[in-house]
C-alpha cells in the first residue's frame, strides 16, 4: 500500500511537470503548492523565498533555477487572467520541498521524489561516467567521487561542531547505521567478512558506491541548508539521511547495501590508469 501512495504522488509530480520551448523541464510554483496542498498561494511565497536563500547558501546562482513568470489562471466561468508565479526547475523544487510543511505527508513524499530524481538527473548529466565501459571504470569513477565529496563532508561537518578525529568517526557511523540498518563500520566489516586493515570504500562496486555518494552529497547539503551545530545533531542528521537513502532503495526495490557482494579491492586496479571512455573496438584485421 505504502508503495501504491508513493508512486500516486510522484505521478502527482511528473503530471505537473511542463517543457519549455528550449526543451528543458520546469514546474510552475502555482501548480507546485497546490500539490504540496497550500490552501493558497500566498502561504507558499515564504517557502520559496527560504528555498532561493538556500540556493544561495548552495553557491548556486538563484536565477538559473527560479524564475518569475505571468501565468495565466482561472478566475471562473471560462475567464481567465495574468497572475504572478515562478518557472521552478527540478532543484528549485527539490530545495522547496526542503522548506516546506515537515507536518505533510505529501511534502515528505515530495522530498525523497526530488532528492533522489535531482540525484538521478545529476549522474546522467555525467557524460565521462555515462561513457565508461567496464564497473571497474565506474568504481573508479564513484570511488574519486566519493573521495572528493567526503572531504566536503567532513568540512560541513567541522562547521557544525564535529571537530576531533574519533567524533568524526562517530558521525559516520551514523552515516554507516542509517544506511546499512543499524550496521556501523565494525558490522559491515562483519557482515562483508572484511579485515580490519581493508577500506569499506576499497570493496564496494559501483551500486554500493552510488548509494554511499548519495548519503555524503545530501548530508552536506542538509548540514550546510539548516545551519546544524553540535555534534549531537550531526550524527542525528547523517543517520536520518543514510535511513531516507535506505527507505529509497526499499521503495525502488533494490538489494539493500549490506547484502550486495563485495568487490574486489580497487587498490588492485591500475592506480595510474584513467578511466576509459568507450571507443569502438576495432576490427581484428585493422
Amino acid at each position: 500500500m505504502a508503495k501504491v501512495l508513493m508512486n500516486q504522488h510522484n505521478n502527482l509530480f511528473e503530471q505537473i511537470k511542463q517543457t519549455d520551448e528550449n526543451g528543458n523541464e520546469f514546474w510552475s510554483a502555482r501548480d507546485l503548492s497546490k500539490v504540496l496542498e497550500y490552501s493558497e498561494y500566498r502561504h507558499f511565497i515564504p517557502v520559496i523565498e527560504r528555498a532561493k536563500e538556500a540556493c544561495t547558501n548552495s553557491g548556486q546562482n538563484i536565477s538559473d533555477h527560479f524564475e518569475d513568470i505571468l501565468e495565466m489562471v482561472n478566475i471562473g466561468s471560462g475567464a481567465q487572467r495574468q497572475t504572478e508565479s515562478v518557472k521552478l526547475s527540478r532543484y528549485a523544487c527539490y530545495l522547496i520541498v526542503q522548506n516546506a510543511d515537515p507536518g505533510k505527508e505529501i511534502v515528505a513524499m515530495g522530498q525523497t521524489y526530488f532528492a533522489v530524481q535531482t540525484r538521478m538527473q545529476e549522474i546522467r548529466q555525467m557524460d565521462e561516467y555515462n561513457r565508461l565501459s567496464t564497473e571497474d571504470e565506474k568504481r573508479l569513477f564513484l570511488r574519486n567521487e566519493m573521495a572528493k565529496h567526503n572531504t566536503q563532508l567532513a568540512a560541513a561537518a567541522k562547521d557544525a561542531g564535529v571537530v576531533e578525529s574519533i567524533d568524526y568517526a562517530i558521525f559516520q557511523n551514523h552515516g554507516y547505521m542509517g544506511l546499512y540498518g543499524g550496521l556501523d563500520a565494525n558490522a559491515i566489516h562483519k557482515k562483508k567478512g572484511l579485515k580490519k586493515s581493508q577500506q569499506i570504500l576499497d570493496h564496494m562496486g559501483s551500486t554500493e558506491l552510488a548509494a554511499n555518494l548519495f548519503r555524503a552529497t545530501q548530508t552536506e547539503e542538509k548540514l550546510r541548508r539548516e545551519n546544524i551545530k553540535g555534534k549531537q545533531k550531526a550524527n542525528q542528521t547523517h543517520y536520518e539521511v543514510g535511513k531516507k537513502v535506505r527507505k529509497t532503495i526499499e521503495e525502488l526495490g533494490g538489494e539493500m547495501p549490506e547484502n550486495l557482494p563485495v568487490a574486489d579491492s580497487i587498490k588492485t586496479i591500475d592506480k595510474n590508469k584513467e578511466p576509459r571512455l568507450l571507443k569502438p573496438r576495432k576490427k581484428k584485421n585493422e
